[in-house]
């Protein structure tokens, strides 16, 4: 425990390290060119790299030694962010307050690879689980990396805007490739007990989604959960793209702001209690229970347009989002062979990822067009106006409350398939014992 608690130390840093880059370069970028469209792109170049590469950092992770694999995460940033700072220096200011200028664009896809880069980081750390930590403990090991990333986001989501409004932009890259350098320092004095690389036969060096694919189906009702998150996250989205618009329309911008880093305390907390109590017998059950209260939160949390009810409803949502994050990683740590399970985290990670940008290019348009109209001038007026409200924000509450009742009936369609019923054996039948795979050749 004490080398995974340095481990998870050390992620924190080069965590926080990389969102505080990629929140910073996005305020920056804004307050440069004063362009939406400029960071709307960057969120979807973000998201949809997020999701492209984690085929790719899975396949990395299980190729090499974790610690290789987390130093080649470090190195590859700094080397990223070293290029961005000299390209930052040499290039005048005006050049960068056109949105449409190639170097502006180089800038930030450079920031943007060094953050994705890290990655690789969050991939390794599940499967270091497996490694370090006995099978009955993953849970509450999994309940501290959602701690840890909790604090990581909170922390670099109020520290980013602080550095480019008092050091700007080249002392922030200063200050995180200063930051990169001491992460990785701390992990090459890091000694991390690990046997060695276990190959399957046959296994291929590529990318090898065949193979993960095959591994998936070998333990029947994986492949649903992670299609059943990927639609959670397609549904999530929903709130990612129209929360903020609705959160304004009930308070002013430093209220919803301060309020955000109050609520973002869920992620923390969620985590810690994770931590502590674990995940009981049945993850998979835990998974599906926290999904429910998830759902029915969404159902009533805005049916008022009181800040009170949507601030209660949004911390205990995001409290519960470390639970589902840490119940699949301990489902997969189990049932998955440990050779095969940076190819599995990674695959999970570009499948689920996935869905958030499609919806949040497909819900601004149903909003606009369908629900706001449906509230203001439409038969949603006479309908159900009397008591929900009218107007552009109920518009949005509508929405909200119609996608969480789409989400609850779907989850507890899922706990009565057959899906649910075979994986949830299969956890329960595996031996305590570490997966064995076919063959393997330890290296």
């Amino acid at each position: 425990m004490k080398t995974f608690h340095a481990i998870l130390a050390n992620s924190l840093a080069a965590s926080l390290t990389n969102n505080f880059v990629w929140f910073a370069v996005t305020f920056w970028v804004y307050l440069e060119t004063k362009s939406v469209v400029a960071t709307s792109i960057m969120a979807g170049i973000y998201s949809g790299t997020v999701a492209l590469s984690g085929f790719f950092l899975g396949s990395l992770v299980d190729r090499y030694k974790k610690k290789i694999a987390m130093m080649v995460s470090s190195i590859g940033s700094l080397i990223l962010y070293g290029v961005a700072f000299i390209i930052f220096i040499s290039t005048p200011e005006k050049v960068f307050s056109d949105p449409s200028s190639p170097i502006l664009w180089a800038f930030v896809v450079l920031s943007l690879i060094g953050a994705i880069v890290g990655n690789i980081r969050s991939i390794a750390l599940s499967t270091l689980v497996t490694v370090l930590i006995p099978e009955n403990e993953r849970d509450k090991a999994n309940g501290m990396v959602g701690t840890t990333n909790g604090v990581s986001f909170l922390i670099s989501s109020i520290f980013s805007g602080l550095g480019i409004g008092f050091l700007g932009m080249s002392w922030t890259l200063v200050l995180a490739i200063a930051l990169t350098v001491l992460t990785l320092v701390h992990l090459w004095l890091l000694s991390i007990p690990e046997k060695g690389i276990a190959h399957v036969e046959g296994q291929t060096n590529h990318i090898d989604i065949k193979g993960t694919i095959r591994a998936l189906k070998g333990m029947p009702g994986l492949f649903a959960l992670i299609f059943f998150n990927t639609f959670n996250n397609f549904l999530g989205g929903v709130f990612m793209s129209l929360m903020d618009a609705y959160g304004l329309s009930l308070v002013s911008v430093q209220t919803w702001g301060i309020l955000w880093g109050v609520l973002s305390l869920g992620f923390i907390i969620g985590g810690l209690i994770v931590a502590k109590k674990g995940l009981g017998e049945q993850p998979l059950r835990t998974l599906f229970l926290a999904n429910i209260v998830m759902w029915t939160i969404c159902v009533f949390f805005t049916i008022q347009a009181w800040i009170a009810l949507l601030a209660v409803g949004m911390f205990t949502y995001l409290c519960l989002i470390p639970v589902v994050e840490a119940a699949e990683q301990t489902i997969v740590q189990k049932l998955i062979p440990p050779e095969r399970q940076g190819r599995v985290f990674g695959f999970a990670q570009s499948i689920e990822q996935a869905a958030s940008p499609i919806t949040a290019f497909m819900i601004g348009p149903i909003a606009q067009y369908i629900f706001i109209p449906f509230m203001t001038t439409g038969a949603g007026v006479a309908l159900i106006g009397g008591w929900f409200g009218t107007g552009k924000d109920r518009g949005l509450a509508l929405l909200f409350t119609v996608t969480g009742i789409i989400g609850l009936i779907v989850t507890l369609l899922a706990m009565k398939s057959n899906a649910y019923k075979t994986l949830l054996a299969n956890y329960q039948n595996a031996s305590s014992d570490e997966p064995q795979p076919e063959t393997l050749k330890v290296t």
